[in-house]
């Protein structure tokens, strides 16, 4: 029988203790090193390559519209019922159908990043866009299985302490392969290596890293819900167990609350984290045009950035722990629009580098805050193991338009309009995603979702 979340009982409040202690918990420890997994492959076909473009003299405009390698980002959820619906041949039966796909694609992932980095922006551009597109579409793959693993595997009073371990993770290791990336080319041509050679290294360093993803997939167990899904599926015929996987998950989601509380919800998905990702995309530009070096700006962001991205996390985990969930993607939207501000008047007082270390260590901390209970709000969207992998790959690719299209003009419009309004503008474009959540909420969607601790 099904308990409503109207009547469900309520739960008391964690202690402290028993916050704290829930990091600790083997399946959440699993989740935080596949987040780590799942953080490393973005800046390297994002922010760092962009940084990279720009260090060598690619223009704002070219920078810009390679936003747009992260397309796979966007569509992958045309390929989540695959993984849905089927184990990977020969190691399926090995790892189970999540881990195998984890481990496909860790080690696709691997040889894309090499690729990537072998690579000059200036002399072979075609092939950095091709490099970074097959490193979008490897990562974009590990998501979908990481997604699902990390749902299925958790109980509903671990999913706000998952989510945080796994969003932590996912920044730290979005600093380690932009700021560490940073730091590890200077590092190489200190040692001799040419500025190519030393990109180079450092790309083929960060390969090595997803080893992280591959002894964590070996080291983990496969979901009992995937597990108990995948034997009830394996009794039907591949299409037919592919089609109802597409079906059941689009109807399943769509039907759920009605077609138009769908329709809004997935417009909700596309707006929240757009003010984070049209002011992504420029801000590593934005420092080399203010004039700061490599140093300077890897400096700031590996040290201040990651502990403000360690404690937003946490912050933000508590607060969905805590809070009722739309409280909750308020406090996270307004504070992550709120943050972009501090880039505006970095524009004003030019290259101070105190301002730059506030500047960044607000954006992470309130960053970090938004993604955790935005990824919480994702997870509570998807309870059915046959189609987890599939659903949630549709919000999180919604959820990459604002980042891969949306902002792929931010080059134009920081042109156009200047630093100080650029970022402005970054922050008031939250405000479509406010009008949606407050649409949400007067319609009661949010008490249709799971139970949440009171």
């Amino acid at each position: 029988m099904t308990v409503s979340p109207d009547t469900a009982p309520a739960q008391a409040k964690p202690t402290f203790l028993e916050a704290a202690a829930v990091y600790l918990k083997p399946r959440v420890l699993v989740v935080f090193f596949l987040g780590f997994s799942s953080g490393l492959p973005l800046a390297l076909s994002g922010s760092t390559l962009l940084f990279w473009m720009a260090e060598v003299g690619v223009d704002l405009k070219t920078i810009g519209l390679f936003a747009m390698v992260g397309t796979p980002y966007t569509i992958k959820f045309l390929w989540a019922p695959v993984v849905d619906a089927f184990d990977v041949p020969l190691l399926g039966r090995w790892l189970g159908r999540r881990r195998s796909w984890l481990m496909l694609t860790q080690l696709l992932l691997i040889a894309a990043i090499v690729l990537l980095g072998a690579n000059d922006p200036i002399a072979a551009p075609a092939m950095v866009a091709l490099g970074a597109l097959i490193v979008a579409a490897a990562s974009a793959t590990q998501d979908i299985v990481i997604d699902a693993f990390r749902v299925e595997s958790l109980p509903e009073n671990e999913q706000a302490a998952g989510a945080a371990s796994y969003v932590a993770a996912y920044r730290v290791a979005m600093l380690v392969s932009s700021a560490g990336a940073l730091f590890l080319v200077t590092a190489f041509q200190g040692f001799g290596f040419s500025r190519q050679s030393g990109w180079t290294a450092s790309y083929t360093v960060m390969a090595a890293l997803v080893i992280v993803g591959v002894l964590t997939t070996l080291f983990a167990t496969e979901p009992e819900k995937s597990t108990r899904a995948d034997a009830a599926q394996h009794q039907e015929p591949a299409l037919k167990r592919l089609s109802h996987t597409i079906v059941g998950a689009f109807t399943d989601f769509f039907l759920r609350e009605g077609l138009h509380i769908a329709v809004i919800v997935l417009a909700f998905v596309v707006l929240f984290k757009l003010t984070d990702a049209l002011a992504g995309v420029m801000t590593g530009p934005f420092a080399v045009k203010l004039g700061f070096t490599r140093n300077e700006y890897a400096a700031i962001i590996k040290g201040l950035g990651f502990v403000a991205t360690l404690v937003g996390g946490f912050a933000g985990g508590y607060v969905a722990r805590s809070l009722p969930l739309a409280t909750s993607l308020w406090i996270g939207g307004l504070l992550q629009a709120a943050a972009n501000l501090a880039f505006s008047w970095q524009a004003v007082v030019g290259h101070d580098i105190a301002w730059l270390s506030f500047a960044i260590t607000v954006e992470n901390f309130t960053s970090a805050i938004g993604t955790v209970i935005f990824v919480a709000y994702l997870s509570a969207l998807c309870r059915n193991p046959l189609h987890t992998a599939t659903q949630y790959a549709l919000l999180t690719a919604l959820a990459a338009i604002g980042r891969t299209y949306l902002s792929s003009g931010a080059g134009y419009l920081a042109e156009a309009t200047g630093w100080v309004w650029f970022f402005a503008i970054c922050a008031l474009s939250a405000i479509p995603g406010f009008i949606l959540l407050a649409w949400l909420q007067s319609q009661g969607h949010f008490k249709h979702l799971a139970p949440r601790k009171k």
